[in-house]
This record gives structure tokens, C-alpha cells and sequence, in this order.
């Protein structure tokens, strides 16, 4: 499938798809603890944005870089928009919320393929199962770097002008954490996932 294919295929669907290099990949649903921290994080950067050049989006915005075709949990735009209203192609931030069935393809594939977009600054990875944030950014010298921040930590977060600190207390705000059960079953489910 052509990536102009993927395009019209995706604005008939009832369901959304990522397309990487001619593959289509549907999503699978959210849990209400995914939703809660994109809508915090969400409300945190938007903020944050507020009165300057920079756009916001969650969840239905697709990122494009080349030939892929993501739905990222979150992000921040801050050059010129693109001419497709579907599309930001120059992020300043992406977020991901893992979920068991995606979390690999975030870890690995996508923090890849972020990592090689020139305008992206930040890829901030959330774990919606325990308090930690993976933290991926380029310094001044434009060299990736990677924290990792648990438990009662903040987030360093910037982008244009902007530099903001999200406090753990803020992403995960009014999440319930999964109980040992059901931490098994979900390890169970991502272990199928490979």
C-alpha cells in the first residue's frame, strides 16, 4: 500500500492503523489509565503552549516521517504547520503511553524512527503500569541522551521556548494502578506479544 493508499484507506476506516513502509497495522484499544495520563500530560503541554507558535495534539494526529505513519499519545508541533490538517511532520516532543501489546515497538522501533527526525527534541516514554517516565532528549551539542525517572521525580520538558517540569504526581494524577493480578495477567499477555 502507497502511502497516498494508507491515507485515503485511513479516513474511510472505523478504526485507526499505523503504516510503516507499506504495512498496516491496526491499533488496539486504550485502557482508562492510558487515557488518564495522555489527557494529564496533554493538559500540562497545552498549557504550557499557550499564547506561542507551538500546536498540541493527542492521540488523532498523525506524525508522518517518510515512508511510517504513527498515531503518537502525544505531541508538540512548533514550525509551520503542514498543508494536510491529518498530519504534523516536524514534531518538537512525541509521548508514548506503553501498553503490554505495544510497548517494544515504542522502546525500540519508534524511538528509532523519532530519534531520526531532525526537528524532534524529546521523546518522553510513559509507563502506565508503575511511576516511570523514559526520558529521551537532545542536548546542546545535539546528542541523544536518556534518564529514566521513578516514583516522586519530574520531568524536564522543553520545545521551542518553552521548558516546563511535570511532576510524576502530574502524569499520573487520578490513575489506579493495576493489583498484582492483574500485573501478572497483562505480563502474561505481553510475553505473548513477544
Amino acid at each position: 500500500m502507497t502511502v497516498e493508499e494508507y491515507l485515503d484507506f485511513e479516513e474511510r476506516s472505523t478504526t485507526r492503523h499505523e503504516y510503516v513502509d507499506g504495512e498496516v497495522f491496526e491499533m488496539s484499544g486504550v485502557t482508562r489509565r492510558h487515557n488518564t495520563i495522555s489527557g494529564n500530560v496533554y493538559v500540562r503541554l497545552r498549557a504550557a503552549a499557550r499564547g506561542g507558535p507551538c500546536r498540541v495534539h493527542i492521540a488523532e494526529v498523525k506524525l508522518r516521517a517518510g515512508r511510517v505513519i504513527y498515531y503518537p499519545d502525544g505531541m508538540v508541533a512548533c514550525g509551520p504547520p503542514p498543508a494536510d490538517e491529518r498530519i504534523e511532520d516536524a514534531p518538537s516532543l512525541v509521548v508514548e503511553v506503553l501498553s503490554p501489546s505495544t510497548q517494544s515497538t515504542d522502546r525500540r522501533e519508534k524511538l528509532m524512527v523519532y530519534k531520526g527526525i531532525a526537528s524532534v527534541g524529546g521523546y518522553l516514554i510513559i509507563d502506565q503500569m508503575q511511576r516511570r517516565v523514559d526520558r529521551h532528549w537532545k542536548d546542546i551539542n545535539g546528542e541523544w541522551r536518556h534518564d529514566v525517572i521513578l516514583d516522586d521525580g519530574a520531568v524536564p520538558v522543553s520545545f521551542e521556548s518553552v521548558s516546563l517540569t511535570m511532576t510524576l504526581d502530574e502524569i499520573y494524577e487520578g490513575v489506579v494502578f493495576p493489583t498484582a493480578e492483574e500485573r501478572l495477567r497483562l505480563r502474561e499477555e505481553e510475553a505473548a506479544y513477544g
